[in-house]
């Protein structure tokens, strides 16, 4: 199987992304100047999350091609996923905070009337399978990616469980693992008794591929999980082309092809940790791909959770001694996220809402530890450099059982 290298195709195609990335910056700009045109704008929103404060609630709406924020009164009673007719000020939006999410204030509303969507039936399927709150939001964020309340964030942070809930390339690979080989039987049938000449396990993955992209659609082109759709396109198309999947160059090229369909997820941190995670699973697979298959996915699982820390607490201080947990909820989730979908398309999955009360309402001891600028650009570098080194890999190992060890012991000394 052929690495792929750069050449003057691969040149091409590189800057054919940058024309479409500028294209798209254009055609960003243009709304944004379109916005801009009087000092307030009339949009249809929908409300993505509800933070709450002491006398008012800050809501996150997303309008036709942009997020923003807003306070609002609490006597409102506004609820995650309404619909809104607002009128807001524009006079303070610049471009960049137009396409990272800009703060405005609401200067009128009205309730809008919900959609009958197959995301609505969903939304309601889940609603009819649980009565607890807390549980319904975990699923919502499960299947359809939709933002948690902080009071659901805060527990998955203690638990450092956020790469299970968030929607991503983990959930993926599951779907994709779990389509496949319901799609494989009935088209063996219908493929050996109508057209033998098909390559098998190409189309039912194009099959899977289109499937994918429809739930990629559904929950509104999450961008973490966009990522993981491009590589697996990407990664089919180079499968199919006899050229190695597993590459840094691949990654690159997923990055390129996100940000130039979509350049405001250049500030999505989520988008970045999905990067960060893809790019740490090929330096394990570079240096830690012979050995036991089945210690070697329970290391793989131990690795990454200690690998990543660093990063997330950059970003996110929250530490419990129970982020460790998230090591075996993580293997055990690959059984537990196919067996909840086909529970609730059989409407059994409130079975289940007993224990996973227990496990949200455990009570955490949760302290923080922020990573270091100094030492996260160490870290980074190093990360880089393990590409190319070994050497920068063992130190880069160094780095990681240091700075857990420093992370886990604070909390208690």
């Amino acid at each position: 199987m052929q690495d792929l290298q750069v050449s003057k195709n691969s040149i091409f195609f590189t800057l054919f992304l940058l024309f479409v990335f500028m294209i798209n910056i254009l055609f960003n700009y243009l709304s944004y100047k379109e916005l801009k045109k009087e000092y307030i704008f009339e949009t249809k929103a929908e409300v993505l999350n509800i933070y709450p404060k002491e006398k008012f609630d800050v809501i996150k709406l997303k309008g036709d091609g942009f997020e923003f924020f807003a306070s609002f009164s609490k006597d409102e009673n506004i609820k995650k996923l309404d619909f809104l007719n607002v009128v807001f000020d524009t006079r303070n939006i610049t471009f960049y905070t137009y396409l990272k999410g800009f703060f405005t204030k609401i200067l009128y509303f009205e309730r809008g009337e919900k959609n009958n969507s197959v995301k609505e039936k969903i939304i309601k399927n889940i609603e009819e399978n649980h009565d607890d709150f807390i549980i319904r939001e975990l699923f919502n964020a499960l299947f359809l990616a939709i933002p948690v309340s902080s009071q659901l964030r805060d527990i998955i942070t203690a638990y450092g469980i956020a790469h299970v809930v968030a929607l991503s390339g983990f959930h993926i690979v599951v779907l994709s693992f779990v389509i496949y080989w319901i799609l494989y039987f009935p088209y063996s049938f219908l493929q050996n008794r109508y057209f033998p000449y098909r390559n098998r396990r190409f189309d039912i993955l194009l099959i899977t591929m289109a499937i994918l992209f429809y739930y990629l659609l559904l929950t509104d082109i999450v961008p973490s999980l966009l990522r993981a759709f491009v590589l697996f396109s990407l990664g089919l198309y180079l499968l199919r082309s006899n050229i190695k999947v597993i590459s840094y160059l691949t990654l690159f090229y997923t990055f390129l092809i996100v940000i130039a369909l979509f350049p405001q997820y250049i500030f999505n941190i989520g988008f970045w940790f999905s990067i960060f995670a893809v790019f740490y699973i090929y330096l394990f697979i570079q240096y830690f791909k012979n050995g036991n298959k089945i210690l070697l996915y329970i290391f793989f699982n131990i690795w990454m959770f200690l690998i990543f820390n660093p990063i997330v607490h950059f970003f996110f201080a929250q530490t419990a001694i129970e982020q460790f947990y998230s090591i075996p909820i993580t293997i055990f989730f690959t059984i537990f996220y196919p067996l909840e979908i086909v529970a609730h398309i059989f409407n059994i999955s409130s079975y289940f809402d007993d224990y996973l009360k227990i496990f949200l309402e455990n009570k955490i001891y949760v302290y923080e530890v922020f990573t270091p600028l100094y030492f996260f650009i160490l870290y980074i570098l190093f990360s880089f450099f393990s590409i190319w080194s070994k050497k920068s890999f063992f130190i880069l190992n160094i780095l990681m059982i240091g700075f857990n060890f420093y992370l886990y012991i604070s909390g208690y000394i």
